[in-house]
């Protein structure tokens, strides 16, 4: 059977919802998480909301979306309550998507979209930065924060400062106070550009910053069962994502954002909360946490998926002790809570249903790993005077990933050309000591000089000795020896 191309025409679909939200953000986790939500209000709760999708960054996927007219098809598999759940649903949300490197003013046209209030965004963890060369007249400025700052300009100009023009921003960037952090850098920006005050005041008084914790596995392209999953659907899809069921979005607002956002309209656990942040470090230490430990130890190991470092009686191992020993040793929540929450997510990384490749969660690790890593072993040294035994390991790990080779292979190494050029030099040292200490010491990682954190050279410089001569298995067994 010749099946008929995605798009709006085939399937009926020409009657567009009108642009409410510009997203900026066109990836998997996006479009399963908050375009899917996006759906059930429109569904449940006549939101009558679509979506403008923003590329940001010179490479990405808006021109595949374009060629299906913004549509996709979500599968989500996993397990809710015991059973296992099995659907498809096509989304329809996204009505444009935009590449403002070949289209600037297209970009800039949204800022005139009259039904326009909200921006959401995902741009990873190094998305939300302050680039001070980014100029008013650049098309587009290089960071997200000024591509936003120069389409609220536009808005501010075209609706001549109209109080209730303003937007509701809501960044869903794993940092914390993600909008705090938006918001400041857009006000650096207003400055640097020596835009207007009554432009800044406009900010302030008229658009609003939310922020917020999402959760939601997203494993994304199904690229080794592409054609089962083709297999159950009348087109062909090449923008296919998967999901597991479970879906949390706390956002931080009032009863004012309630009414605008009428999720108790819906089925779905989004909470709009005065204080986000117990369930923030709760989820990004314990799940985030774990991901990111896990990925450059597991694949060294030779594990591809979430599921076989679950599974893997070593590695696994290795995560539990992780999670239970060490992470959740440094959480102010009570530990009944702590581990049931992570048992809860272990089940959820154990999910049959879904192959979440390594080598697709290890994009930015080392941003990762310092908002999401990094506080849980500086808090268990606090806490214990000690270091934590596998978090330390893991971060030996860690710097050896960024190597970028292992056995005479290639690693999934993805990061920022700063960062990669960084540890290209770094692994030009001559011995492993002046490896640990150049990556420790290297502040732009960290934000901070890790030499100074008691014995962690040393011990870095041991895990990085036995993983080198003795692989991942043994090199641990050895490093427990002495910590």
């Amino acid at each position: 059977m010749t099946k008929h191309k995605l798009n709006r025409v085939n399937l009926g679909l020409e009657d567009k919802w009108p642009i409410k939200i510009v997203q900026f953000g066109e990836g998997n986790f996006l479009r399963a998480f908050v375009d899917y939500a996006i759906q059930q209000l429109n569904t449940n709760a006549n939101f009558n909301a679509g979506i403008a999708v923003v590329q940001p960054i010179d490479r990405g996927m808006v021109h595949l979306l374009n060629e299906q007219d913004g549509l996709y098809t979500l599968f989500l598999k996993g397990i809710q309550n015991g059973e296992a759940i099995q659907h498809k649903e096509l989304i329809t949300t996204i009505v444009k998507g935009i590449d403002p490197y070949k289209d600037f003013d297209q970009y800039l046209a949204l800022a005139k979209e009259e039904a326009l209030q909200f921006v959401i965004s995902n741009t990873t963890e190094a998305g939300i930065s302050f680039v001070d060369s980014d100029t008013l007249n650049m098309t587009p400025p290089n960071s997200f924060p000024a591509k936003l700052t120069r389409l609220l300009y536009e808005r501010f100009q075209y609706f001549n400062g109209d109080m209730n023009k303003g937007l509701i921003i809501i960044p869903c960037e794993l940092i914390n106070y993600n909008s705090e952090t938006l918001r400041d850098i857009i006000h650096k920006y207003i400055t640097l550009w020596h835009l207007d005050k009554a432009f800044l005041d406009w900010i302030y008084a008229s658009c609003s910053f939310h922020s917020t914790l999402v959760d939601r596995i997203v494993p994304g392209y199904p690229k080794d069962d592409i054609e089962a999953h083709n297999a159950q659907l009348p087109y062909h899809d090449q923008l296919i994502v998967t999901a597991e069921p479970f879906l949390l979005w706390v956002i931080e607002g009032d009863e004012a954002l309630k009414e605008k956002l009428p999720f108790h309209k819906t089925n779905l656990d989004v909470k709009i909360v005065k204080d986000m942040q117990p369930y923030r470090t709760r989820k990004v230490r314990i799940l985030n946490g774990a991901h990111t430990t896990m990925v450059p130890f597991s694949l060294l190991y030779g594990n591809e998926t979430v599921q076989e470092s679950i599974d893997n009686p070593f590695t696994g191992e290795f995560v539990n002790q992780v999670i239970f020993n060490e992470i959740n040793d440094t959480l102010p929540m009570e530990r009944e809570e702590l581990d049931s929450f992570a048992k809860d997510v272990l089940d959820r990384f154990r999910n049959p249903f879904i192959k979440h490749r390594l080598a697709d969660i290890a994009l930015n690790s080392i941003s990762k790993y310092k908002v999401r890593v990094l506080p849980s072993l500086l808090e268990f040294v606090a806490k214990n005077n000690k270091l934590p035994t596998y978090l330390t390991f893991g971060l030996a790990c860690l710097i050896r990933f960024y190597k970028g080779t292992w056995q005479g292979k290639a690693l999934p190494v993805q990061d920022s050309d700063s960062v990669i050029e960084a540890f290209q030099t770094i692994w030009k040292a001559d011995r492993l000591q002046q490896v640990a200490v150049l990556a420790l010491q290297n502040a732009a990682f960290w934000d901070r000089d890790l030499t100074e954190v008691h014995a962690l050279v040393e011990a870095v410089t041991l895990a990085l000795e036995q993983i080198e001569t003795h692989g991942i298995e043994q090199g641990l067994a050895h490093f427990k020896e002495k910590y």
